[in-house]
């Protein structure tokens, strides 16, 4: 059984629909097989902050502590 090798580079895809492939892999006159997978742009980053964030907008409401502790410390020193 011949070892298969798996090769990885980064490349854009042409609008023509042309893959150029890097001179330094052996692949030259010889039948391959290809998986594509789209690369994640940063802007799919930011969505998916921003819908967290919506999600999660007021779950955890802060309280005001303002009056909490003026009221401690009016008791306090009495």
């Amino acid at each position: 059984m011949q070892k298969m090798e798996t090769y990885r580079f980064k490349t854009k895809i042409s609008k023509s629909g042309i893959i150029r492939i890097p001179g330094k892999f052996p692949l030259h006159d010889k039948e391959v097989e290809v998986t594509l997978v789209p690369k994640e742009t940063k802007s799919r980053r930011k969505d998916k902050a921003k819908n967290f964030v919506d999600e999660w907008a007021g779950f955890l409401q802060s309280t005001s502590t303002d009056d909490s502790r003026y009221d401690y410390l009016m008791d306090k020193y009495k």
